[in-house]
């Protein structure tokens, strides 16, 4: 799997535009459900998908030195839902711990049932009370299933210390969901 990944990037590289659809069809989901937990609006989380899409295309030519491409593409959608957030507020010294808290999209899955919306939302509320830094390793590790060692790089922290705040993620969150019961 992961050699065909770096073959679809080679590929990329080489300006290959059905290796450029593969790509999309294997990273756009995720990208666009993270962009829709920041921004909360459809075609906002489109429009955001899209431009780092034609980033990438544009840029493709440099992508031999992106070490983890999902962890690179993550941050760049990241980036500009924050930038988006940003421009609605017109304020451009806000801080990360300012920005509308980051929510989960409502996805219809196979568990909905076993999950209700009220629960989602009381969720949603845990992680929202998290520190700024706990919460932006919790949403990477566990919502967006990155290695510890990649969100380390990401964010120049030892995996020791995601370990740390994931463990008190999860401490918090449950401590949160068994008083809300």
């Amino acid at each position: 799997m992961m050699d065909e990944r770096k073959s679809l990037l080679y590929a990329l590289m080489d300006g290959d535009q059905q290796a450029f659809r593969s790509i999309i069809d294997l990273y756009g989901k995720d990208l666009y459900h993270l962009a829709l937990g920041y921004v909360r609006l459809r075609e906002v989380a489109e429009e955001i998908v899209e431009d780092v899409f034609i980033e990438v295309w544009n840029g493709r030519h440099c992508l031999d030195t992106v070490r983890e491409f999902k962890s690179w593409l993550l941050v760049l959608v990241r980036n500009r839902a924050i930038s988006y957030l940003r421009q609605c507020r017109h304020n451009d010294d806000i801080s990360i711990e300012e920005i509308e808290e980051f929510h989960l999209p409502v996805i219809k899955s196979p568990d909905h049932d076993l999950i209700s919306e009220e629960e989602i939302c009381a969720i949603n509320r845990a992680i929202a009370s998290l520190p700024p830094k706990c919460k932006e390793v919790f949403l990477l590790a566990k919502i967006e299933r990155i290695p510890y060692k990649e969100i380390a790089g990401m964010l120049g922290i030892s995996v020791k210390t995601i370990d740390v705040h994931i463990s008190r993620a999860i401490d918090r969150i449950a401590l949160i969901l068994n008083k809300s019961r």
